[in-house]
């Protein structure tokens, strides 16, 4: 599976994007699929997952953040609103088939990995 995450950009405090993880070579469907940031200087943290139709968010963005499916698209988004300046981070997704819903936050848990995307949210 690769992925290749999108939609980053630069935004005030306040705005929305809509991040994207986009699979090829397989269909995801039936993936966990979940989204990580880094911020400068700070360690990866889990923001978001999705798996079947359960979903799993950090307390930091719930109620801000949405996590979704195209299917049709084979495709994973990241809807995020009212967003702060402390959500500037460079954005990554992961997925896994096989991922167990206990460790759906544990990094190491997830095989596939994109690129990442850079969120910047100005003050």
């Amino acid at each position: 599976v690769q992925l290749q995450a999108s939609g980053g950009g630069l935004v005030q405090t306040g705005g929305s994007l809509r991040l994207s993880c986009a699979a090829s070579g397989r269909t995801i469907s039936r993936y966990a699929v979940g989204w990580f940031r880094q911020a400068p200087g700070k360690e990866r943290e889990f923001v978001a997952a999705i798996k079947r139709g359960d979903l799993h968010y950090a307390d930091s963005i719930k109620g801000r953040f949405t996590i979704g499916r195209d299917n049709a698209a084979n495709t994973v988004f990241l809807q995020m609103n009212s967003l702060k300046p402390e959500d500037t981070a460079v954005y990554f997704c992961a997925a896994d088939s096989a991922i167990i819903t206990s460790s759906i936050r544990v990094m190491a848990q997830y095989d596939y990995w994109g690129q990442g995307t850079l969120v910047t949210v100005s003050s």
